[in-house]
C-alpha cells in the first residue's frame, strides 16, 4: 500500500493530476499507520502484521 501510495503521488505530481496526488497521499499515510500498529504489534482486523 505504501508503494502504490508513492507511486500514485509521484505520477500525480509530475503530471499535474490532483486526485492522483490525493489518493497517492490518502494511501500512504494510511500504509505507514497500518505498518506502524503492526510493528508494535497490535492486531488490525484480527492481523498481527500487513
Amino acid at each position: 500500500m505504501i508503494i502504490l501510495g508513492a507511486i500514485l503521488l509521484i505520477i500525480g505530481l509530475v503530471a499535474g493530476i490532483s486526485i492522483l496526488t490525493t489518493i497517492g497521499g490518502i494511501l500512504l499515510v494510511v500504509g505507514v499507520i497500518l505498518t506502524i500498529l503492526g510493528a508494535v504489534g497490535r492486531p488490525i482486523g484480527r492481523r498481527t502484521y500487513y
